[in-house]
């Protein structure tokens, strides 16, 4: 018996060595990548990281912001390692600059603008809403700093509806808290991404019309791999995951293109 007993409990500390080696080295491989985020990808960027934390060992540590925002961070020393941007100008303007790893930068999704309102059947089919004016206040994002918001201004414009709408515009510093401005209640439209009002897990409640393509330019969405994540595994990791079947099928259940 005890010759079992004594068997026993060398098997179980033998795999209770080998576990914590396991531990071990799975907590070296793993990293943390600090991953500044446009504000209109924060619900798809949420679910890719806890995805990519399953399926890589890795955490991406995600801040949210307009991307002018955060390219004013990330040239004031901000510790970001990757950055998704809302826009294909502002990765290529850190690249001429330098501040990127050559070759990395790449489309990771192409953003969809809306007109949105909180009230169910407010917004007809046809954005006609905007031409009638029974409106007190429409919110649109940053047009300086969020590319969304100069998506919603370019539109305005080729509707030839700029002048009559600007004194009724709410500007929110980004996409998020033009959203925000909507949802409350304290303007009855805004020019908002598809992806908050068409999430793939829930309903939104309210009324929005899609604004067509040809009235603003391609909201090609791109991103790069800043210097501060040049050979750091986690970084690296975190842009071949965003290429990745399973991340590209989370990116299209958001309403985007890619």
């Amino acid at each position: 018996m005890s010759t079992v007993s004594v068997r026993s409990n060398f098997t179980v500390s033998r795999g209770a060595v080998a576990l914590a080696f396991l531990v071990l080295a799975l907590t070296a491989r793993a990293g943390e990548v600090q991953v500044a985020v446009a504000a209109n990808f924060a619900a798809p960027m949420q679910k890719i990281a806890a995805g990519f934390a399953q399926d890589t060992g890795h955490k991406a540590v995600v801040i949210i912001g307009a991307t002018g925002q955060l390219y004013a961070q990330i040239k004031n020393g901000a510790p970001f390692e990757v950055l998704l941007a809302a826009d294909a100008q502002t990765p290529k303007r850190l690249e001429d600059e330098g501040q990127t790893v050559p070759g990395q930068r790449f489309t990771y999704a192409i953003g969809k603008l809306v007109l949105f309102s909180a009230m169910p059947g407010f917004v007809d089919s046809n954005g006609a809403v905007l031409n009638k004016g029974a409106f007190q206040h429409v919110a649109l994002a940053n047009t300086k700093t969020a590319p969304y918001g100069a998506a919603g201004q370019e539109a305005l414009k080729a509707l030839g509806l700029w002048e009559a709408i600007e004194p009724k515009i709410v500007q929110g510093e980004s996409i998020a808290q033009a959203f925000q401005f909507v949802i409350s209640g304290n303007a009855e439209l805004g020019f908002v991404a598809m992806s908050q009002v068409a999430p793939p897990d829930q309903t939104v409640p309210g009324s929005w019309w899609e604004v067509p393509q040809k009235l603003y330019g391609p909201i090609r969405q791109d991103a790069v791999l800043l210097k501060k994540g040049e050979g750091q595994p986690a970084a690296v990791a975190l842009m071949n995951y965003l290429r990745s079947d399973k991340a590209k099928a989370l990116i299209r259940a958001y309403g985007y293109a890619y």
